[in-house]
């Protein structure tokens, strides 16, 4: 029991009680406003990670919180048993932003994979005409979508996958970006391909030109559903609204979620055409809390925002900015780097130190990002970012990489 003299920080005490399936640096937040987070003791940092892309605007935007505020007045939660009066408006703007027809609203980022794997699944029973019991979707090396049981067992992260089976069967995995792989892969069980288009766990890890435009067609020509996981490389992350945008391609199902609850509340999404998502009937699927008055409402105000097209092009203004300024680290304590609108993977040289040690010393410098896969941090600021502050904290960055050996 924590007392007025416990002199353990708040870090930890939190460490102390919590199951350790993270691990955080050793901040404790208290306060965040746009790109900027003040912890306990007041000491600000600049977010470079921005929730995975769940803040792509920034903490505490004033319009989001303004609507949260007047709908925590209003109501908060009905159910699907009922309709209320913010389910529609929402449903319809952001179909219309996905240019699809029917939405789908759910909570978390891995319940709408889930809900993407049951509606291809049971797409392919009865429209496509797959044998029951059969039915196979394509995934890829790298990929992350999840943390559910039949999410993981398709992961070859050994981090995700390892000491949770027994899995799911009916997935197939092939290599990132190789046409050629997912051609091969596909037989008459085959009803969808879910793929990333940016794998952002992965560290960013950019698709070959061409991949997802040859993906489409392919998927097009051979009966399958392509199902684009937008969790993080959408919603104006990339400097388009959705990152499929870069190919012109449209799929058959999006997957949304992270900034679609404006860094509020979770909300996710499937979004597709009514020959797909109608496959589903009253009493198949689920949720409690999805579509819930106060999620459409910040949801809604956030396809509103999406819509005008603002912050997209600021992504793919300050994009620039990133880009320029992170290639010029390579070779000085850079090996490599990957860049789409305000969005990176750099791979750190190992002389330098590992991503948790550079991010340590970035945290030591004010700026927040997170590692991932050993040697990679991953960057994602608001997109609400200043320019002054994005290279203030690249900068800090260029420091740390170029001072020699951390652990020395």
């Amino acid at each position: 029991m924590t007392t007025l003299t416990d002199a353990r920080t708040p870090f930890q005490r939190a460490e102390e009680r919590t199951a350790h399936n993270y691990h955080p640096l050793p901040v404790v937040v208290e306060h965040a406003e746009g790109a900027w987070m003040t912890d306990v003791e007041g000491t600000r940092y600049l977010d470079l990670l921005a929730g995975y892309s769940a803040l792509n605007f920034g903490h505490s935007h004033p319009g989001l919180v303004q609507v949260a505020h007047e709908q925590l007045d209003r109501l908060t939660l009905t159910s699907r048993a009922f309709v209320h009066d913010r389910f529609a408006d929402f449903c319809a703007a952001l179909g219309d932003l996905c240019g699809k027809e029917l939405v789908l609203p759910m909570n978390t980022g891995a319940e709408a994979v889930e809900t993407a794997i049951k509606v291809a699944r049971k797409w392919g029973y009865e429209v496509k005409g797959v044998t029951p019991g059969q039915a196979k979707i394509i995934v890829f090396t790298g990929n992350f979508h999840g943390r559910t049981t039949t999410i993981v067992g398709f992961s070859d992260d050994p981090d995700a996958h390892n000491g949770f089976g027994p899995f799911a069967p009916g997935f197939v995995q092939v290599p990132y970006g190789d046409l050629a792989a997912v051609e091969a892969a596909i037989d008459d069980d085959t009803v969808a391909v879910l793929v990333e288009p940016i794998q952002g766990e992965g560290g960013v890890v950019l698709p070959p030109d061409g991949f997802l435009s040859g993906l489409r067609e392919l998927c097009t020509r051979t009966n399958v559903l392509m199902a684009a996981d937008e969790i993080q490389a959408g919603l104006g992350r990339t400097g388009r609204t959705f990152a499929c945008d870069h190919e012109d391609v449209v799929p058959d199902i999006y997957v949304l979620g992270k900034a679609l609850g404006g860094g509020i509340v979770p909300v996710s999404a499937v979004v597709a055409d009514r020959d797909v998502l109608g496959v589903l009937r009253p009493g198949e699927h689920g949720s409690t809390f999805g579509g819930n008055p106060l999620a459409c409402a910040v949801g809604h105000a956030v396809v509103q925002m999406l819509a005008t097209g603002e912050h997209q092009a600021r992504a793919t203004e300050l994009g620039v900015v990133l880009r320029d300024r992170l290639e010029s680290l390579v070779g000085h304590g850079v090996v490599g780097v990957r860049v789409r609108g305000l969005w990176a993977g750099v791979d750190i040289d190992p002389t330098v130190g590992t991503g948790r040690e550079v991010c340590e010393a970035l945290m030591a410098r004010g700026v927040l990002a997170k590692d991932t896969h050993g040697s990679t941090i991953r960057l994602a600021p608001p997109l609400v970012v200043s320019r002054e502050d994005l290279e203030w904290g690249l900068d800090q960055l260029a420091e740390v990489v170029s001072s020699g050996p951390l652990g020395a």
